[in-house]
């Protein structure tokens, strides 16, 4: 799903594209991550990954938002999504937004914060001053004049720059998405997939070897919305891997309706166990989100996607990251997990499973 104020319950189209946009320890679910194209290392975790980006977090709160757990009490949101069953976090970060939410020193502060909890991380590199997905993936400012040759040593630089930041602060992500909802690839134009495939694997081999220079453990996430087509993700990781691209996990974004969830949940079941047969990639529901107005079926459809992850065989379905559950009242999104009075929807309680 794009991440953009403005769209609440579409499917958004670019031309030519099909796109869109806990520490329970009940699960014994193992995950081995081999890597992508080119194994970038392995690791092993012995849970079901489930989290949520919370990267309005800060903004919320300096806006006076306050939350509140299922009993009324409140509470750092962090803590309250813990306490539902969640393990992780999903944090983007911007090149140089003007308002200063989300750049890297906003990003390491809400990091630092969900790592106190024990919570993973995972790290959205948008690689841009604003929102990028399928339907603008707009360079930095400062980028803009860059060669190509250049650009790629900007994304490397600035990867690894990020990634240092992190450590300095005692932080090693578990996962870096390097861009984000990239259907039809980023840095426009230099980065289109559709004109220049090979122009943006070397761009996402960039990101991918910033990452790595400076932890090894981290994986590479590349990013791809509306996890039900098929078609779609064979183009591009067929394109990214006939070009030499680098990656260790498939991700996908997934905001189905009242009225196709159940279809959706179905066509993403095959097309994750595809990616995996066709790639050797694990993968990931890096985005999820349903009307805030219908918790019920939203529970519905949370409990089945999250179940079809962990069917999915040798762990290689890591996990499921609701997209900013704790919007509320808040930039006329409509697709949060919490009620008006800021609390949690039942639709949070599938992460419990």
């Amino acid at each position: 799903m794009m991440k953009k104020i403005t769209w609440i319950c579409g499917i958004i189209l670019i031309a030519g594209l099909a796109c869109k946009k806990s520490d329970t320890g009940q699960d014994t679910t193992t995950t081995t991550t081999t890597g992508g194209t080119t194994p970038g290392g392995s690791t092993t975790t012995t849970t079901l990954i489930k989290g949520a980006d919370i990267s309005w977090l800060t903004q919320m709160e300096t806006s006076g938002y306050k939350f509140y757990n299922s009993a009324g009490t409140q509470q750092d949101l962090i803590q309250i999504l813990k306490d539902k069953g969640m393990n992780a976090v999903r944090l983007r970060v911007w090149v140089n937004p003007s308002d200063g939410w989300c750049n890297t020193a906003d990003m390491v502060a809400k990091a630092k914060r969900a790592s106190a909890l024990g919570m993973k991380i995972m790290i959205d590199f948008h690689y841009s001053d604003v929102w990028a997905d399928p339907g603008k993936q707009t360079k930095p400012a400062a980028w803009t004049s860059l060669s190509f040759a250049a650009l790629q040593t900007m994304v490397h630089d600035y990867t690894q720059s990020v990634m240092n930041t992190l450590k300095t602060n005692g932080i090693t992500p578990d996962w870096a998405q390097v861009g984000n909802e990239t259907n039809d690839g980023m840095l426009w134009e230099d980065g289109r997939a559709s004109t220049n495939m090979a122009n943006f694997a070397k761009l996402v081999s960039a990101g991918y070897q910033g990452v790595k220079d400076v932890s090894t453990t981290t994986q590479v996430i590349v990013h791809v919305s509306n996890g039900y087509d098929n078609s779609l993700f064979r183009w591009m990781f067929d394109g990214l891997k006939a070009n030499g691209a680098k990656w260790d996990i498939i991700g996908m974004s997934l905001y189905p309706t009242a009225s196709n969830w159940q279809t959706y949940n179905t066509q993403c079941l095959t097309n994750m166990n595809d990616m995996i047969s066709r790639y050797g990639t694990p993968v990931m529901l890096c985005e999820v989100g349903f009307s805030a107005s219908d918790a019920t079926t939203s529970k519905a459809f949370l409990t089945d996607l999250i179940n079809k992850t962990k069917s999915i065989s040798n762990g290689n379905g890591i996990g499921v990251f609701y997209w900013e559950p704790e919007a509320y009242n808040w930039m006329s999104y409509g697709l949060g997990a919490f009620d008006n009075t800021g609390k949690p929807t039942v639709a949070l309680d599938a992460f419990a499973n």
